[in-house]
């Protein structure tokens, strides 16, 4: 019955939020930057076989999740290809960062202002990873005989036009954080993989003679959808009262009040997949440049590339797949313990007069937060699991090998149209309660 009631009241906020004038004009600048990004997205660079680009695509999956990130440019090797993924990859550094460095931790806790320093470190930390990421993706390249150009003066125009794009990137998505809706740097990475979806709608279109694993491949889709809604919105509420002392002239007065604290129960959102996917393809992709050429003797090289390969059919595909499952639940608890600590519950009730019933405040409160993060945790660490090995599930029930599942993509566009919703209605119910003020 919730759900019923949910969907028209989301196409009815759509419908508020055009009606009125300063709402429409943040949406469509939103749709304005996101068609300066597919642009720049189409601007390739120069010197690049294509053929030899599409193959490397096909043989690389490290090289797949990256272009996740950068909207397909990547797979044009544009001068947007590396997208996003130096700023999340600096985003990320900092965030484990904070607790280690004592004088990263006083600025977090300074506020606005802490948190704008911080960002300009996250900034300046972007700028070199760039750097270094576009440095090896040209060696790359030039290893497979993608890119011929191997003069020093274009190697530095060519990392020099791959940081540009990277930071006009992030320009851009500042921007529509500002004068759009929603989170600017998730937005660009939306668009990209909704930019995808026509071309998953043609492959479809190759596979239609087999009509059934289409149909069940579409289902899964759905499902799995469904179930990251469900996860994503998951959280379990911890109940918190307030005692407040009030003066109202000379006589003191005391308020209490309640509300809750919401725990989600998948807090490390993303993050889990890209640093376990990260780490399991990455001895096969070492490995790669060290393996037989085809149709000589397979070394030990070949073989450990077979090993760590998605695409491997049972039961080697256990062996990538499982791992994958185990690492993304260890990164679960790993990154949700960070960020928990970082949050610091405990001591900001403390602080605010807060306490969370039957239990005291200090040192017992910590450890009744952490006994219940820890818990719920493996539900987001286990559901998180099982949507990243998915994909192989799917594609072994459905024997459809052009289309592929991206359970990252799915946890981004998912996540990303929730957020959204969420601070469209936002709006729409500041601007409600400001008519009725006045």
């Amino acid at each position: 019955m919730q759900q019923r009631e949910t969907r028209p009241r989301l196409i009815q906020a759509l419908k508020d939020a055009f009606s009125l004038p300063d709402l429409r004009q943040r949406l469509l600048f939103t749709l304005g930057m996101l068609v300066v990004f597919r642009f720049v997205a189409h601007v390739p660079m120069p010197g690049v076989d294509p053929t030899a680009l599409a193959k490397l695509f096909e043989e690389n999956q490290l090289l797949g999740m990256l272009d996740l990130f950068s909207g397909g440019a990547m797979r044009n090797f544009s001068v947007a290809a590396m997208g996003v993924y130096p700023y999340i990859t600096a985003s990320i550094i900092m965030q484990l960062m904070v607790p280690v460095i004592p004088q990263l931790r006083a600025l977090s806790e300074e506020g606005e202002s802490g948190r704008k320093r911080i960002n300009q470190f996250t900034h300046w930390l972007m700028v070199p990873m760039a750097a270094l990421q576009g440095y090896a993706q040209l060696a790359l390249l030039r290893n497979q005989g993608v890119i011929t150009e191997a003069s020093a003066l274009a190697t530095v125009a060519m990392i020099t036009s791959l940081v540009a794009g990277t930071v006009f990137l992030v320009w851009l998505g500042e921007l529509i954080t500002e004068r759009g809706i929603g989170n600017g740097v998730s937005i660009i990475i939306f668009g990209g993989i909704v930019a995808g979806l026509p071309e998953m709608i043609g492959r479809g279109m190759i596979a239609k003679e087999n009509w059934i694993g289409v149909v069940i491949f579409a289902i899964f889709a759905l499902a799995i959808m469904f179930v990251i809604v469900v996860f994503t919105e998951a959280h379990r509420r911890i109940p918190v009262q307030y005692a407040k002392t009030a003066f109202r002239g000379a006589r003191m007065y005391r308020q209490s009040g309640s509300t809750f604290i919401p725990l989600r129960v998948n807090t490390a959102g993303m993050i889990p997949l890209i640093f376990a996917m990260s780490l399991v393809i990455f001895p096969g992709t070492v490995a790669s440049y060290f393996a037989a050429a085809p149709g000589q003797e397979p070394n030990l090289a070949s073989k450990i590339v077979e090993w760590f390969s998605p695409d491997a059919s049972l039961p080697l595909g256990f062996i990538y797949w499982g791992l994958y499952f185990l690492m993304v639940v260890a990164f679960a608890f790993f990154y949700t313990m960070v960020i928990f600590e970082q949050m610091n519950l405990a001591r900001t009730l403390q602080r605010q007069g807060g306490f969370i019933p039957g239990v005291r405040p200090g040192k017992p409160t910590t450890d009744y937060l952490n006994k219940v993060i820890s818990r719920i945790t493996w539900g987001g660490a286990l559901f998180l699991a099982f949507i990243a090995i998915m994909p192989f599930f799917v594609r072994e029930i459905t024997d459809v090998g052009v289309l592929t599942l991206s359970s990252t993509g799915l946890l981004i566009v998912v996540g990303v149209a929730l957020d959204t919703m969420k601070q469209i209605e936002a709006q729409l119910t500041m601007r409600r309660y400001e008519g009725f003020l006045r």
